[in-house]
């Protein structure tokens, strides 16, 4: 731990009590607005079921007493983006909540298997990631809101991102420009199936590497050929050798794709490559690497295009989500049940926020597993305990003078414009 346990602005006991009191009378909307959620399909590409969702959530927000501002897709093929501001205490800190309203389910698996409820699990497309993870971060509001007739932050946002399963690219800009301006970003995915939340995530680089050779007849003038899939092959194997040559880095070529007949020497050949490291600098150094491979050609006049397609820098646990972690680890304590942090090598907005230098957690919301499976599902146990756990973590960075301390100091912000646009929580 980079904090200390000692002093730590704490709500009390009875007004986690009251907190946890609240949430667990709310549970029964919570779960009707579960079931809701669930039966929605709403995958990345189906933007008629996102803003369905995205509509009931601004409403959430709006009852609460956010400004609410739907901020479309400009080219209209995704849903859009709910951005919600409450304002608040002058002076105090300021804090983004992130939750995402789509699935990777296609239209029609919500009849196919809707939501059900079983010896205390719940199942349905995108239960655990993340409808229930998004309810968990508008019910904890809700308390806090009740409990303290107001949120005690000068300024707490929270975007509904619509696209985070195919990597954020059109709310990705709307994250960034506001959390250069916030104290602490909070991600609502779900805890680890054993209950961990999440400190630091692997970085993401999508590469699209296109080889063009030189048609001809293999069978009659091979010599004029240049195989494109010949040199295709030479990097395959020059990139996977590349997995272990540095700590936490792995590369895997996914998708090859080249040719057109077995009697032509191959004209093109594209290679699809999924980088991840757990820092920013290792994510350079192979990149830099894979760039001097692909340029390294050995087939005569062969040519390589290098083109990232999605990036997101690591979410390396700064000292300063350190601290973070030992307030929610002190929150559990008092509530009554422990919390420990981990690493994960999927990426989700909080590469964003943390690439960006500003303190993040993630993996806040109730305890699920099999995500992006059939046999998804949600310990419905949890809800209570989890989103009472956020709702006390709110009420103990608002309280936290070092936080405010943060942003005066201005360090370890990223001035830089890019942050990072890349990949899902996968």
């Amino acid at each position: 731990m980079t904090g200390t346990t000692m002093n730590q602005p704490l709500p009390s006991t009875a007004e986690l009590d009251a907190l946890r009191t609240v949430i667990a009378a709310d549970l029964p909307a919570y779960l009707a607005d579960l079931e809701r959620l669930v039966n929605i399909d709403c995958g990345s590409y189906t933007p008629a079921g996102v803003d369905t969702v995205g509509r009931w959530v601004a409403g959430f927000l709006s009852e609460l007493g956010a400004e609410v501002e739907t901020r479309p897709d400009p080219s209209g093929r995704l849903g859009a983006t709910v951005v919600a501001t409450f304002a608040g205490r002058a002076g105090g800190p300021r804090a983004l909540l992130i939750g995402h309203m789509d699935t990777v389910f296609d239209e029609g698996t919500a009849a196919e298997r809707p939501f059900r409820t079983e010896d205390g699990v719940a199942y349905g497309p995108g239960v655990t990631d993340m409808k229930s993870g998004l309810l968990a971060g508008l019910y904890a509001l809700k308390a806090v809101i009740a409990e303290r007739g107001g949120l005690p932050f000068e300024r707490l946002v929270f975007i509904a991102n619509p696209d985070e399963e195919i990597g954020s690219p059109t709310s990705t800009p709307h994250i960034d420009a506001i959390a250069r301006s916030m104290d602490v970003a909070l991600v609502l995915e779900c805890a680890r199936a054993n209950g961990d939340i999440v400190s630091a995530r692997k970085g993401i680089l999508d590469l699209r590497l296109t080889v063009h050779g030189r048609a001809a007849h293999a069978g009659v003038e091979p010599e004029k050929g240049r195989s494109a899939i010949l040199e295709a092959a030479r990097i395959v194997d020059e990139l996977h050798e590349l997995n272990g040559r540095w700590d936490g880095v792995t590369v895997n070529v996914g998708v090859i794709s080249g040719g057109t007949r077995p009697n032509v020497v191959a004209e093109r050949c594209s290679l699809e490559v999924d980088i991840r490291a757990v820092t920013r600098d290792a994510l350079e150094t192979a990149e830099a690497e894979i760039r001097k491979i692909a340029e390294a050609t050995v087939v005569p006049d062969v040519t390589v295009d290098f083109a990232p397609m999605a990036r997101w820098w690591p979410m390396e646990k700064l000292e300063r989500s350190g601290r973070l972690v030992d307030h929610a680890r002190s929150v559990a304590e008092a509530l009554g049940f422990e919390v420990a942090d981990t690493s994960t090598g999927g990426a989700s907005d909080a590469n964003t926020t943390s690439g960006l230098g500003i303190p993040s957690l993630d993996g806040l919301g109730p305890i699920g597993g099999n995500d992006h499976a059939p046999a998804e599902y949600l310990d419905l146990d949890s809800v209570v305990p989890r989103t009472t756990l956020l709702a006390g973590l709110l009420l103990t960075i608002a309280a936290d003078p070092e936080i405010l301390a943060w942003r005066e100091s201005g360090e370890g912000r990223d001035a830089t414009p890019d942050a990072g646009v890349g990949l899902t929580d996968a």
